[in-house]
């Protein structure tokens, strides 16, 4: 069976600066073979956490959320897959509301079983495209890597990118999802 590798873009720009790098490192996954899938979270209706139930409803018990949406699916689907790319535009120096909307729910949704969670060591690359100034990038970065960490991702890379950069992290990025489907099949 392939490997199967998600990319989610969290900008509502569809050619944009961060579904072109989310797309490079599908791009080498799928030159080594990889089953690859670009997901854009804004085309998805994925709502605000309703923190029920004095802020838990069945995310705590169950590790399932009430609010019916297209969250469930998508996190079935990452469930799935071997490796995950998540890129986010960088807005005011922090991840793309989309971003936060959808990583907010999750997390909640893995502290039922963070044992038995499928997310558990499964390889993560996580991007930060800043197309403006290039300010923030660096702080958004952080704040992904953080709700990454949380829900026990290992961090394959993480990706800081600015305008400047694009050209010579295209390349990298490309690479990098080649290495990542290496690494993959040699575990």
């Amino acid at each position: 069976m392939a490997t199967k590798v998600i990319a989610l873009q969290s900008s509502p720009n569809l050619d944009g600066l961060t579904c072109q790098l989310a797309q490079a490192v599908l791009d080498g996954a799928k030159s080594e073979g990889a089953e690859v899938e670009l997901v854009h979270l804004n085309r998805l209706s994925i709502a605000s956490c309703q923190a029920h139930d004095r802020g838990w409803g069945t995310c705590e018990d169950k590790g399932e959320c009430l609010v019916m949406d297209d969250f469930q699916s998508l996190r079935t689907k990452i469930n799935r897959a071997d490796a995950l790319v998540f890129s986010t535009p960088v807005y005011f120096g922090d991840i793309s509301e989309s971003a936060k909307r959808f990583l907010d729910r999750w997390r909640r949704c893995e502290f039922f079983n963070r044992e038995a969670s499928p997310l558990k060591d499964k390889p993560v690359i996580g991007i930060a495209a800043a197309g403006g100034s290039g300010r923030g990038v660096v702080s958004a970065l952080l704040n992904l890597e953080g709700y990454l960490r949380w829900l026990q991702f290992a961090i394959f890379d993480l990706v800081p990118v600015t305008r400047i950069s694009k050209e010579h992290r295209l390349d990298m990025l490309r690479v990098a999802g080649k290495r990542l489907v290496s690494c993959l099949k040699t575990t």
